[in-house]
């Protein structure tokens, strides 16, 4: 219940994209055709769920201060959590990298219209933020390490998607010519932010 709990609120109310605006930089530039944002929030949901808690692992068996006490009493004094920003980098690439070639492989077309944002999913901040907020947080276990990867992704699939779709839309609206392209998605982020945060209001 405690991790079902710990998913809704990733999804709704610590929304990646609406509570802490991490990962605009391709929620904003992918977030034109419905198809490719789908495509680019399950590679981004993928990433999360595999390396948050493999990043979970090292953080609390290898990095922060006296993780390492399971090798021995002259161990576990080691505090190696000045790394941990490095390796979280080198585990999120690698990942990322495995992704990359999976859709390059399996759907070319896909690759070719996430283009740079794709690579770059591997400096995406919703994916180094939930593993720093994991960190911040402290979670008891892996299985909740792992429900809070998949939310956070869930929640970032639904932002990108969501404003994909209003994007479609607007396609044959009469947008003030000042405000088309990035200026109506900033205000329309905005808005779905606004709504978003009534969520906070749940008891969980």
């Amino acid at each position: 219940m405690e991790a079902i709990s710990l998913i809704v609120r990733s999804i709704f109310v610590d929304n990646m994209i609406f509570a802490y605006f991490l990962g605009m930089c391709s929620f904003l530039a992918v977030s034109k055709d419905v198809k490719t944002a789908m495509g680019l929030g399950i590679a981004v949901t993928f990433v999360l769920v595999i390396t948050l808690p493999i990043n979970y692992l090292l953080e609390n068996y290898v990095l922060k201060a006296g993780a390492l006490a399971w090798l021995g009493d002259d161990f576990a004094n080691v505090d190696l959590s000045v790394f941990s920003l490095l390796i979280f980098i080198a585990i999120i690439a690698s990942f990322t990298q495995i992704v990359e070639m999976v859709i390059e492989r399996f759907s070319p077309a896909l690759y070719s219209s996430l283009g740079i944002f794709l690579p770059l999913i591997a400096v995406n901040c919703a994916i180094l933020g939930g593993s720093l907020f994991m960190q911040q947080r402290e979670f008891p276990n892996i299985g909740m390490a792992t429900a809070y990867g998949f939310g956070s992704g869930i929640g970032w699939l639904l932002a990108i998607v969501g404003m994909a779709a209003i994007r479609e839309k607007l396609e044959y609206s009469n947008v003030p010519k000042p405000l088309k392209g990035l200026g109506i998605a900033f205000i329309i982020t905005a808005l779905m932010a606004l709504g978003f945060m009534s969520f906070a209001g749940i008891d969980m």
